[in-house]
């Protein structure tokens, strides 16, 4: 679906869903990879530290192995793609140290953002910090890296009805010292 842009970030944000079910066969460009992965890496990160690493796995035996090491992952079987993100905690020191975690979980919204503003559906799946599900991802992609999360990319076969909502009740203004709203 290259070439599909929206315009407006707003609504990129409220039409994005989770998609579980792909349409098989379909070819991501180069570019469209390309694309989403600058978008993740123009997140912001603790002190610009940027410690993160992205696997693009479009090899069907190699997301076979993924979908096998992670249980949460069967719309890889028609996924184009799958994008690991890792973090990369060693890029991390003093003051910034330890904040890979929400660095990278800042990368993947904007990647899942980017995908649906090129016309894609993705599934975010989480692995960090489920270390059983992390240690074999290393083994399997032979890194070091700490892997993230999966993120599922295709062109979606499915247009499941918005979960999130605006909830006002969880959130406090907090305006002036003596009120509370």
């Amino acid at each position: 679906m290259k070439g599909v842009h929206t315009v407006n970030c707003s609504e990129v944000i409220r039409e994005r869903r989770s998609i579980r079910k792909y349409k098989e066969n379909v070819t991501i460009p180069q570019e469209d990879f390309e694309r989403m992965l600058e978008a993740a890496m123009m997140a912001p990160s603790a002190c610009n530290t940027r410690p993160w690493q992205f696997f693009v796995v479009i090899n069907r035996e190699m997301i076979a192995k993924l979908r096998e090491a992670h249980p949460f992952t069967k719309m890889l079987s028609t996924a184009s793609a799958a994008i690991v993100v890792c973090g990369r905690p060693d890029l991390q020191e003093g003051v910034c140290k330890e904040f890979w975690p929400q660095d990278c979980g800042a990368a993947i919204e904007n990647l899942l953002l980017q995908a649906k503003d090129l016309g894609y559906g993705t599934c975010w799946c989480g692995c960090y910090p489920s270390m059983d599900r992390v240690e074999k991802l290393q083994e399997i992609l032979g890194t070091s890296s700490i892997p993230v999360a999966i993120v599922a990319v295709g062109e979606a076969d499915e247009a499941p009805a918005p979960k999130g909502h605006f909830d006002p009740e969880r959130v406090t203004y907090l305006r002036r010292s003596e009120e509370h709203t």
